[in-house]
């Protein structure tokens, strides 16, 4: 069993705690760092971990093997760094940073402390898009062409809080809630991006989020794609993936469509798990030498590059190359 300490107990720090206190038999959660302890010493008693307002008191609490990162996305570059240098095996919570050179040095750091790193992509971990990998990396596609992804949802209007609206906290609007996702599934299945090109149109009328990113990707490997990205519209989630062959598409968390020359269409649902526990417990695995971390730190580096660019695209109008 790894013991870990949480730091940052917001909405997504509490949903990772819930899903993995008392469920896990990988990590448990044995300190939590918050700045609002008053209001926070009975949800930490009730879980079970003792609490504390910093990180440097985490890191110095001699059972605390690995630490979880559900901080604002500006600092986690610098703690990630802070974490390595401490010893301990790192998650992070996405946007592993929010510039390229960031994220390199984030990776950087844990590979010099030889500590583990992982990132919070948990729709990584949802059975329909296994299942796509899978489909794709069987061949009966055939050369794969061309990648397509949207993720929509409301989370920007029902979790507000006043630092996710911040432009240095989340640039690119969704892009950081739901986009990332698109971006780390395209890293995964597309490699390296080599141009992009995006749009930001805003809609927002007083403090509720109304926007939309439009993205044309050319990856290194000669594949096409494009990314959409609507804030606050009901949840949507599909990632497509398209060969000369055949296309694979996941929709939501559980349903797999694919289509073959010739006309043969199946769909394929799948039993919905806990992604948030999948994620950390492929992490305590890690931890504990059991298996590598499935997203591996190039893919890391190419999720950030990518989202690096869209912000730099949406900034100044013009198409990016990386």
């Amino acid at each position: 069993m790894i013991h870990a300490a949480i730091v940052g107990l917001g909405w997504w720090g509490k949903n990772i705690a819930d899903a993995v206190q008392g469920k896990s038999s990988k990590l448990r959660f044995v300190h939590g760092v918050t700045q609002e302890l008053d209001a926070t010493r009975d949800y930490a008693r009730a879980k079970g971990f003792r609490l504390s307002a910093t990180l440097e008191e985490a890191l110095a609490d001699p059972e605390v093997q690995a630490v979880v990162l559900a901080t604002p996305h500006s600092l986690h570059c610098q703690q990630v760094q802070q974490v390595a240098a401490a010893g301990k095996a790192v998650f992070c919570e996405k946007p592993l940073s929010l510039t390229r050179a960031d994220a390199q040095r984030a990776v950087d750091a844990c590979k010099k402390a030889g500590l583990p790193l992982g990132v919070g992509q948990n729709k990584r971990f949802w059975p329909s898009c296994t299942e796509l990998r899978r489909v794709v990396a069987s061949g009966v596609l055939g050369r794969i062409m061309h990648v397509e992804g949207h993720y929509s949802n409301e989370h920007s209007s029902k979790f507000f809080a006043p630092w996710r609206d911040l432009p240095s906290e989340t640039p690119g609007a969704g892009m950081t809630g739901t986009g990332i996702h698109i971006l780390d599934a395209f890293a995964n299945i597309a490699g390296p991006a080599e141009k992009i090109t995006a749009q930001f149109i805003s809609h927002r009328e007083g403090g509720d989020p109304r926007d939309t990113v439009s993205v044309l990707f050319k990856f290194k490997n000669n594949i096409s794609g494009f990314l959409g990205a609507v804030r606050a519209s009901p949840l949507y989630f599909r990632v497509h993936v398209f060969g000369d062959e055949g296309s694979v598409e996941a929709l939501d968390e559980t349903r797999v469509i694919v289509r073959l020359k010739g006309g043969r269409t199946e769909v394929r649902d799948f039993p919905k798990i806990d992604s948030v526990l999948a994620e950390i417990d492929a992490f305590a695995d890690a931890v504990a030498g059991v298996a590598p971390y499935p997203i591996s730190t190039d893919e890391m580096v190419n999720t950030i590059a990518s989202f690096d660019a869209v912000i730099r695209s949406i900034a100044s109008g013009d198409s990016i190359s990386l």
